[in-house]
């Protein structure tokens, strides 16, 4: 007995190291990628030259495959190592799919391909992981425009099937494409991991192998089921099957504030923000982004002195705080504890939105349980940090 409790406690231990590690590493790596991908956004804006936008075009498409390969790959090792878990909440099943969609329509006519969506489905309203979903068919249509030559077609098929629950709806995704297909010996081990018919250099494509396993852990997490078709140089088929609860309608049937987007900007402009960042190449990346949308921004470096601020400056001065997680001196966490323990009520309720390369699904939710009122992870989508701004002031 006590040899099998020394044991569980090793492997407990070595499981909480490998974690740790994960974490770590995420972060070390997302610093720099928000840097590198920040500043070639700013460098677009300001090339008129069509040979220079041309080679910046071709850095975001490599900066973008890398961030990429870094996330699979960390992604792979976390759910090997147990830490990854369902996080269902309300959703349209809709707007899952025309997101992914919108992505690659434009990547799509770049490249000659005629997408297409057909959508019938009738219970829309469910409750769902919607990022371990939304994962699954980027990679899936992600992978059909990517092999598929110009001239060709990728076909996204979601039907409503027979569901046996009446508190349930099963919904059939498929996605059909015209490209390279695979090969017939090749399909059975098409999940596995690291597995790739060709590789890097004779098939012209990057990635790490690692896209479909990852997908196939997501759907068999969610209960569902995943199969291949595929003939080599006929394209191939992938149909996905996942069973849904159906929403109760208190979830979507509410009085909501459809603001149209010309009112967007009047909401955020003249805003003031204090970014707490210690960063100073990130730093600059989202001052300019947090001004182009209009936002009056002021920094500080640590979360000793965004404290000091919030206490000195009169309630009000600031609209918001974007709080980054590791900084020196003190962390965004403990900073957020501390402002929201504040005497006066009008400074401790100031909305707090973490800006932070602790990206996983467990930072979010730490973020929000250390009373944080959003979480954006580096490298920073300006649409998606606009949107969290929004819906943090309202």
């Amino acid at each position: 007995m006590i040899k099998a409790r020394k044991a569980q406690i090793q492997a407990e231990k070595a499981n909480a190291a490998k974690s740790d590690f994960l974490f770590n590493m995420s972060h070390d790596i997302r610093t720099p990628m928000n840097a590198l991908l920040g500043y070639r956004e700013l460098m677009k804006r300001e090339l008129t030259d069509p040979k220079l936008l041309d080679y910046q075009e071709k850095m975001e498409q490599s900066g973008n495959l890398l961030l990429s390969i870094i996330n699979n790959v960390l992604d792979m090792a976390r759910i090997e190592s147990g830490k990854v878990e369902l996080d269902e909440d309300y959703v349209q099943i809709r707007d899952i799919y025309q997101g992914v969609y919108k992505i690659f329509q434009v990547e799509a006519e770049k490249k000659g391909i005629r997408l297409e969506m057909k959508y019938e489905v009738q219970h829309e309203h469910i409750i769902c992981d919607e990022t371990k979903n939304r994962e699954v068919f980027l990679n899936l249509i992600s992978n059909a425009v990517k092999y598929t030559a110009s001239g060709g077609t990728v076909t996204i098929r979601i039907t409503e099937i027979d569901c046996d629950r009446e508190d349930c709806v099963r919904i059939q995704t498929q996605v059909i494409d015209t490209g390279i297909g695979m090969s017939e010996e090749f399909l059975p081990s098409l999940f596995e991991a690291f597995s790739r018919e060709r590789n890097t250099t004779s098939g012209k494509v990057a990635g790490t192998g690692l896209g479909m396993p990852i997908i196939k852990k997501y759907v068999d997490m969610m209960g569902g089921s995943i199969e291949a078709e595929s003939k080599l140089g006929e394209g191939s088929k992938f149909t996905v099957i996942m069973e849904y609860r159906i929403a109760d309608k208190g979830y979507y049937e509410q009085v909501t504030d459809p603001s149209p987007d010309t009112e967007e900007t009047d909401w955020i402009s003249g805003k003031h923000v204090l970014l707490a960042e210690d960063n100073e190449l990130n730093a600059e990346i989202a001052e300019f982004i947090l001004e182009d949308m209009g936002l009056i921004v002021d920094r500080v470096e640590d979360g000793i002195q965004c404290v000091a601020r919030i206490e000195q400056k009169p309630a009000r001065t600031y609209d918001l705080i974007l709080m980054d997680i590791q900084m020196p001196n003190m962390d965004g966490y403990k900073a957020t504890q501390t402002i929201r323990r504040l005497a006066d009520e009008k400074k401790a309720c100031i909305p707090i939105i973490a800006m932070t390369a602790n990206a996983f699904e467990e930072d979010r939710k730490k973020a929000l349980a250390k009373g944080m009122d959003g979480h954006i992870a580096k490298p920073v989508d300006a649409e998606k940090l606009k949107k969290t701004i929004l819906s943090a002031l309202r």
